[in-house]
């Protein structure tokens, strides 16, 4: 029997060893699977939270609470893999595995510093913003949505550090555990519901949110301490390798600043509608967020160190037919998955959320909402593809740039929308910034694969 596996094992690797797509085709497998998992931890929370809450004040209270520091950890801790990986590759590959250690030390050190200014500065501005973003909020609404954001802060410098160390997974194409480990945030947010719920109610959620990010980088840290790899963070100086990723950092922040400006936009849009239009806008997302959270990951996890690979050695042949590939395949699987979903929009919500608190006319309202939101499937998938290889051409100043004309276009769609439809008039407007982003990035690459290929070919 052991020599049965063993030989499967070894063929396995030898088939995956013959092609770049392959080794991608099997990351996808392996982080897919376990994000699928992920994300089915993700529906049970939800059921739990639709269960406790419906669509009330409290958890309106609570995603506007969440919404800054959620916003910060996308914009500033999530950026750091996208900078990260290419530059820690190239000096793994170019100056061997302990000058890649110092590297990941150091940016360790400046994540840290990073993070801790920014969760500083939300503290201060907080009184400013909410007032802003949940302006049809009563004072008492208000003050609840004030003491759940000061629990949740501590999310920021531990989420920042969590996906430092998860990226350094990655890079080493360690894809396995990074992916897995954000499985013990909804967890712990179901046991603390199920221990503290009718004690402490809504504050409950918030503690377990707080409590499932400690937990993944917990898993994280001891993951890296037994690959061997040093958690301490070191400054060994700004090198060059530090400055190139740097230099790729701060516009990846720019345009994550301006591609997550739509989800505050919509839902603080959302809060001058109706009460319960912010809870309605994020359940109709929740089960958009499940299929393309999988899809998402693993392909944006699998392709982008053999992205960064194939554009250090200039393989833009190789970097084509990843590409026509990947494109094709997103098509032929996302489009009838879309379709049917759609289609069975309200038969979905009422499954999933229609109990408790729930009732008939929110499900009515939230399978609108979802079916709108649906729309920007495809469009998604291929423009991460299209992201991810950009990044690793060290292009984001271009992301900036397409990010920047995504929120000019969300926010026109959104007013024009919501005037007419509601709250689905800001799901609509979603969808059609993504079919826009989709565009422009594949136009840009086009441009820039050219580019390159005559440089090549000029030199040679």
């Amino acid at each position: 029997m052991r020599t049965v596996v063993q030989t499967t094992r070894d063929r396995w690797r030898e088939w995956l060893r013959r092609s770049v797509n392959r080794r991608i085709f099997a990351a996808i497998l392996t982080v897919g699977g376990l994000s699928l998992l992920v994300n089915l931890a993700l529906v049970g929370r939800e059921l739990m939270v639709a269960d406790r809450f419906g669509i009330g004040d409290e958890l309106d209270a609570f995603i506007i609470a969440f919404m800054l520091p959620s916003f910060a950890i996308s914009v500033v801790a999530a950026s750091i893999g996208s900078a990260f990986i290419p530059a820690y590759v190239r000096v793994r590959e170019h100056e061997g595995p302990l000058a890649a250690q110092e590297f990941a030390a150091t940016a360790m050190t400046g994540s840290l510093l990073l993070l801790s200014a920014t969760t500083i500065l939300l503290a201060v501005i907080a009184p400013v913003c909410f007032p802003l973003l949940a302006s049809a909020f009563d004072p008492q609404k208000l003050a609840l949505t004030y003491e759940l954001f000061w629990l949740m802060l501590p999310m920021i410098p531990i989420s920042g550090i969590a996906l430092t160390w998860a990226a350094i997974l990655n890079a080493g194409e360690q894809f396995a555990l990074a992916a897995a480990a954000p499985i013990l945030k909804p967890l712990a947010v179901v046991a603390t519901l199920v221990v503290l719920h009718n004690e402490w109610g809504i504050y409950a959620l918030a503690y377990g949110t707080v409590l499932g990010f400690a937990l993944e980088a917990m898993l994280l840290a001891a993951a890296l301490k037994r690959w061997g790899f040093s958690l301490v963070p070191r400054w060994h100086g700004m090198t060059p390798a530090m400055r190139q990723a740097l230099k790729q950092y701060l516009p990846m922040v720019a345009g994550a600043l301006l591609m997550s400006g739509t989800t505050v936009i919509g839902q603080s849009m959302a809060s001058m509608l109706e009460p319960g239009s912010v809870a309605a806008l994020t359940y109709g997302n929740k089960m958009v967020a499940f299929a393309l959270g999988i899809g998402n990951v693993a392909l944006g996890t699998a392709v982008f160190p053999h992205f960064a690979r194939m554009t250090s050695v200039g393989d833009w042949s190789g970097i084509r037919h990843t590409l026509k590939t990947y494109v094709r395949l997103i098509l032929l699987i996302v489009l009838p998955f879309t379709a049917l979903l759609i289609y069975l929009s309200g038969a979905i919500v009422q499954v999933v959320f229609e109990r408790g608190a729930f009732t008939a006319q929110d499900t009515a309202l939230v399978a609108r909402t979802q079916a709108f939101y649906l729309l920007q499937t495809p469009f998604h998938v291929i423009g991460i593809l299209g992201v991810r290889l950009l990044s690793a051409l060290g292009c984001n100043q271009n992301l900036m740039v397409i990010s920047a004309a995504n929120l000019v276009v969300n926010v026109a769609g959104n007013f024009v929308l919501m005037s007419v439809m509601g709250v689905e008039g800001i799901s609509l407007s979603t969808s059609i910034v993504y079919a826009f982003s989709m565009t422009l990035i594949f136009l840009v690459l086009r441009s820039t694969l050219n580019k390159n290929e005559r440089q090549d070919g000029n030199r040679s």
